[in-house]
């Protein structure tokens, strides 16, 4: 709805007795009109549409007014008053009432014209801003406390359109920040100074001309709410398109402190409300796209504010808090990046031999999807961190856990629709025998279940493991491994575990030339039931890994384990598939690590990525099993299928289905180990790349004919990618093998930049 050129050049005339060429603009929410009068003068003519309320409109130019009287007054427009001596002028034009403003011409470049954006220019930015804020400080008006979409205050409401966003990874990044802006801003809201504010310092609102701002125009968005959140939409404009956003927005926030301070708990939340003011600008994309708007306005800031939340994640918000501090000129804590004290108290009270991570110690205080925060201020990218399998502090799944546990936990002893549910949804994705779910807290406790129903159910005790093998911490789990049992400060293998050769094609005696390898190892299990029968015994069972962690990050031969299943169950044992470190999805080509090898096992054992971190597991067996194991003696868990595990399994499931992790697993999995190939290519000491999916070992020796492992010099790599940022860790019987599992959220950019940062590495080694 608008009216013509000719009407407005008669509201001039009659209203104003001004005249003159006129020239429609672009506006995002109101007619604008540029007026040239017959001296040459500009001035900007605005018509307001019916739906605005001319009781705000009244407060816009009220706030104008009022900062006509003080030292920035030259940054603002001014109203021009009609020949009644208002500034406002009402007009009607078929019927409807609209409403006629003339404000003057300030001169400059909208700040998203210009190219390159000067320390100067930034800093002149907040300088304007600050002063601007000053200014206002008595002024007042009713009309302006108002619930405001664009108000930064309320973020939270973004989140009714971000489902709108196409991009699982997108939207997960949004929600992401809505739940940091919900965590870290809003019980802090109360404690902020509130103020009148233009609120909308945009780089399409900002006026500039030789590297110092000259104007600030449009205050349809002005609001009452807190003060630092015009200093916060200033610097999300400011940062936008910038290859280091952080150093432009310090000139913004030094700007405006030196002007007009602000408190260090203002400025402790600027990299939030960021995010909060980002966050409402790509979900009204979102929603205006899923209504098929045409209106290039709805999209102007799309693909940046886009891209400066990718750039915000790597950010650390421990350094963006430190930054914004020193740039007021705050006192700063020291660093401390040895640690002492707290090492001291660690080894004081904590078990002596629970390792830590790299020589230089690390402190992680926040996670944020494929992201980790230590609080010196550094970002790392999780190479390695397979348990929080859908992303560190995954928006919806924190949601979905918050909500149960403010609701109910108990134990299994009473009824509960989620322990029900959550097992059919589980179940729904194994081979339909596998259809009956015991649930516990860890691995280490399933694979004990296990092996514990596999002895009740064939009344043997003998168990089949891998060498180098890797089950648990449980008395159980620690017998059935050999990478604990064998190793330092192990015991005497028990008389009945049996250990067959690891099917390793790249250093064991079959290698990957060998067609009928997995056929080869597999007969070696073989010898060991014959071994048994020759004394009056059967297996109990036989337990793997459907691909190898420990063991060395390696995919089983083609054909293994239907040959060792074959043997297995016609010796009358229990075929249990471990997948604790390899199920939902990581293997990319299928769901479950067993599937690859086209068998289907008797049990199967879920951990770590089943709840993103949080203490859940499973057995998940036959219903002949099931029956056998009901004996009479109950088994009960007092924590294992609770209402909250249960809802964390539940959600887990339900995001890797519906954000599709499976195949984004195989896509970057399959990038990343192209990309590892072609370093294997260049450096000699990567011996072999191998893996499926997000599931990926690169080994590392000295000589690729005797295959000696290249032991320290993995450390050294290892130590160096964490000193660039990516942190990944070492695996097999000789410590030689990268290990990289990174959460399956972790994408193609992560993959190609941790590539590029390993070969400039293995380039000083």
């Amino acid at each position: 709805m608008y009216i013509t050129e000719q009407a407005v050049s008669e509201i001039l005339l009659t209203s104003y007795g001004m005249k003159g060429t006129l020239k429609s603009l672009n506006g995002y929410d109101e007619q604008n009109i540029l007026l040239t009068d017959v001296s040459g003068k500009k001035f900007i003519c605005k018509v307001a549409t019916p739906q605005h309320d001319l009781y705000f409109l009244e407060a816009q130019v009220a706030m104008m007014q009022h900062l006509q009287h003080t030292p920035v007054k030259e940054f603002f427009q001014q109203p021009i008053l009609n020949k009644e001596g208002k500034a406002l002028t009402t007009i009607q034009q078929n019927g409807e009432l609209f409403f006629f403003r003339v404000l003057n011409f300030l001169d400059g470049e909208f700040l998203v014209d210009v190219p390159i954006h000067s320390d100067a220019l930034l800093y002149s930015i907040g300088k304007v801003i600050g002063q601007m804020d000053l200014g206002l400080q008595g002024f007042r008006h009713p009309a302006m406390h108002r619930h405001y979409e664009w108000d930064i205050s309320n973020a939270m409401d973004a989140l009714q359109h971000l489902d709108y966003i196409r991009s699982h990874e997108k939207r997960r990044i949004a929600k992401y920040f809505l739940l940091q802006f919900e965590m870290e801003v809003m019980p802090l809201r109360h404690q902020l100074r509130k103020a009148y504010i233009h609120n909308d310092a945009n780089d399409y609102n900002v006026l500039v001309q030789d590297d110092r701002m000259t104007g600030l125009i449009d205050f349809g968005d002005m609001v009452y709410s807190e003060l630092i959140n015009n200093l916060a939409v200033a610097v999300t404009y400011a940062m936008l398109a910038k290859e280091d956003p952080l150093a432009a927005a310090v000139h913004v926030v030094k700007g405006y402190h030196q002007h007009n301070p602000v408190l260090p708990e203002e400025t402790d939340l600027l990299y939030y409300l960021v995010a909060g003011r980002l966050c409402i600008s790509v979900g009204k994309s979102a929603f205006n796209a899923s209504n098929d708007s045409e209106n290039e306005h709805h999209f102007i800031t799309e693909v940046p504010a886009w891209n400066l939340l990718y750039q915000l994640i790597e950010i650390n918000p421990v350094r963006a808090k430190r930054v914004f501090r020193e740039a007021c000129g705050f006192e700063l804590q020291p660093l401390d990046a040895t640690y002492s004290h707290l090492l001291e108290e660690r080894k004081k009270y904590v078990g002596r031999n629970l390792s830590i991570s790299y020589a230089k110690k690390l402190k992680i205080v926040k996670g944020a999807l494929q992201y980790l925060y230590d609080d010196l201020g550094n970002t790392y990218i999780d190479c390695v961190n397979n348990v929080s399998h859908i992303g560190h502090c995954h928006p919806v799944l924190v949601k979905a856990m918050q909500k149960q546990v403010a609701t109910l936990n108990t134990n299994t002893r009473y009824l509960n629709d989620h322990l029900v549910d959550y097992a059919k949804k589980l179940t729904a994705t194994l081979p339909s025998k596998l259809s009956v779910c015991y649930f516990t807290n860890s691995g280490s406790e399933a694979n004990d279940l296990a092996i514990r129903m596999s002895r009740h159910f064939t009344k043997q005790q003998d168990v089949i493991v891998l060498d180098h093998a890797y089950h648990g911490t449980s008395t159980t789990a620690i017998e059935m491994s050999p990478y604990k049992f064998d190793g330092k400060g192990g015991f005497p293998q028990k008389p009945y575990i049996h250990k067959a050769m690891n099917p390793d094609t790249y250093r064991g005696i079959y290698r990957s030339g060998d067609k009928k390898a997995g056929e080869k190892y597999a007969n070696d299990v073989e010898r060991i039931i014959s071994m048994l029968a020759e004394s009056g015994k059967k297996p109990a069972a036989f337990i793997c890994e459907t691909l190898l962690g420990v063991g060395g990050q390696i995919p089983l031969p083609e054909g293994y384990l239907r040959r060792v299943y074959d043997h297995v169950n016609k010796a009358g044992g229990i075929n249990i598939a471990d997948e604790v470190q390899v199920g939902f999805g990581r293997v990319g080509d299928k769901f479950w690590g067993f599937e690859l090898q086209d068998v289907i096992p008797d049990m199967v054992v879920l951990g770590k990525p089943i709840g993103n971190g949080h203490p859940l597991a499973a057995v998940v067996v036959t219903n002949e099993i099931a029956d056998a194991f009901n004996n009479g003696m109950e088994y009960f868990n007092t924590y294992g299928g609770n209402p909250v595990s249960m809802v964390t399994g539940k959600t887990v499931l339900e995001i890797i289905q519906k954000e599709e992790l499976q195949h984004h697993a195989l896509e970057t999995g399959n990038f990343l180990m192209e990309g590892l190939r072609k370093l294997m290519e260049k450096h000699p000491i990567i011996g072999d790349v191998r893996g499926h999916g997000l599931f990926i070992g690169a080994e590392l020796v000295r000589d690729r004919n005797t295959l000696e492992p290249a032991v320290p010099e993995i450390d050294m790599i290892v130590e160096a990618m964490r000193d660039r940022g990516f942190l990944i860790s070492t695996d097999g019987p000789l410590y030689n093998v990268l290990k990289i599992k990174p959460p399956l959220v972790f994408n193609k950019k992560n993959a190609a930049d941790m590539v590029e940062q390993l070969d400039q590495v293995l380039n000083t080694i």
